[in-house]
């Protein structure tokens, strides 16, 4: 995890904030059924973490082990909540990475980036030392890598039909049950995905 993230705070009119859906004729793999919160949208690209895609064969807690976060051994003792936890697959970049999508009880200065007012984002290791510990944000998700799109590319992958969009719904972002997060997510927009084909056009 790197020890600085940044954002382009630039004018309004882009998606940060907000969910992109993937149309069920998304021709990428790697997300099919995907829904990505977009973190970050300016004129040079964007920058996202997918919500609803585990990573298999790896436990929370033995990640903290192999970060030196918590010792080995059978004692380990973590609050309930991190026993919890996932980990979840962000998207195909730098995916050896943590990225950690949160509440915004939780900030640290010149780590942490603000999306909006209730979700934040942090890339460094002392977030998940706070979480072992439970002095954590209140919600949050950990994801490896992250999606990312060139100048212009997320914008023409949305006028092909490869994506939808809308308003974030925090619960949405947070919530354990990955495998109703697509459904859930169109049904934000009122689309049954059943109903939709990948020739269909965009809200």
């Amino acid at each position: 995890m790197s020890e600085r993230i940044y954002r382009d705070t630039g004018s309004g009119g882009y998606l940060d904030g907000h969910f992109l859906i993937a149309m069920p004729g998304m021709e990428d793999e790697r997300f099919a059924r995907a829904v990505v919160y977009l973190c970050a949208h300016s004129a040079e690209g964007a920058m996202g973490i997918v919500i609803n895609q585990l990573v298999p064969q790896i436990e929370f807690v033995d990640l903290l082990v192999q970060l030196d976060i918590l010792p080995d051994g059978p004692e380990i003792r973590v609050p309930v909540s991190v026993d919890r936890m996932l980990v979840q697959r962000g998207g195909p970049v730098e995916t050896g990475r943590g990225f950690v999508l949160h509440s915004a009880d939780y900030f640290a200065e010149n780590s942490t980036m603000p999306i909006d007012d209730n979700i934040c984002l942090t890339a460094t290791l002392d977030i998940l030392k706070a979480i072992a510990t439970g002095a954590g944000p209140e919600s949050a998700m950990l994801a490896l890598g992250y999606a990312g799109w060139s100048a212009g590319q997320l914008e023409r992958e949305i006028q092909s039909n490869g994506w939808l969009h809308c308003e974030a719904q925090t619960d949405l972002i947070f919530d354990s049950d990955l495998d109703s997060k697509y459904g859930r997510a169109m049904g934000l927009l009122g689309i049954d995905p059943r109903m939709l084909s990948g020739e269909a056009g965009h809200a």
